[in-house]
């Protein structure tokens, strides 16, 4: 389990920088926020977390934009079953399709747009009860990492960003290719660099 989560831990943070670089407005509040909360200490602690609430919505948005997985673990149906005026056979294989569940305009507004906003004042959340954000699958074959995973993307963005200041390469376009390359995790088509400026406390 922890090595089939390592994989996707690095891409949703690969993700999340993406995103922050191409929103330097949210990146800049995400790091007031880590900054404030961790004051002049010499790295984050674990505790600190919990009082990250924007930093959590960044990791919301990301993992709603760019689920880890974006086809859950095929599912089969054990009856007969109508489905929005659709008749599904029993022994049906079932795939269902997170990454576009997360991007459907019924349920998101500005589905497209990196907005960490939209989760401040709500309660959705990824532990398989809101159907409309389901990054981690849901019920009893919902990924049984997903703790594991969020704890240690959250732990290890603020540390990051607290840490550093970043900026793209001078040798490179300053474009960031957003394009995916669809597997069993859902990667960028080409790798993220990025340059670390070490913060001065």
């Amino acid at each position: 389990m922890l090595v089939g989560g390592t994989d996707t831990i690095a891409i949703t943070l690969e993700w999340a920088f993406s995103e922050l670089m191409r929103h330097p407005i949210i990146m800049k509040k995400a790091q007031e926020e880590i900054r404030r909360v961790v004051g002049h200490k010499l790295q984050v602690e674990e505790s600190d977390i919990n009082q990250m609430h924007y930093l959590k919505c960044v990791v919301k948005e990301t993992l709603r934009l760019h689920p880890p997985g974006p086809l859950l673990i095929p599912r089969e149906t054990i009856s007969n079953v109508k489905v929005k005026g659709y008749d599904i056979p029993a022994k049906t294989m079932v795939y269902v399709n997170t990454w576009a569940i997360q991007r459907d305009p019924k349920n998101w507004e500005s589905p497209e747009v990196f907005m960490p906003e939209r989760f401040q004042h709500n309660q959705i959340d990824f532990k398989g009860q809101d159907f409309q954000f389901i990054p981690f699958g849901f019920g009893r074959r919902g990924c049984p990492g997903y703790n594991f995973g969020i704890v240690i993307v959250e732990y290890v963005l603020a540390s990051l960003l607290y840490m550093f200041d970043w900026k793209l390469p001078e040798t490179s376009m300053q474009h960031i290719d957003m394009s995916e390359v669809f597997a069993l995790a859902l990667t960028k088509k080409e790798p993220l660099l990025l340059e670390p400026i070490a913060f001065s406390f």
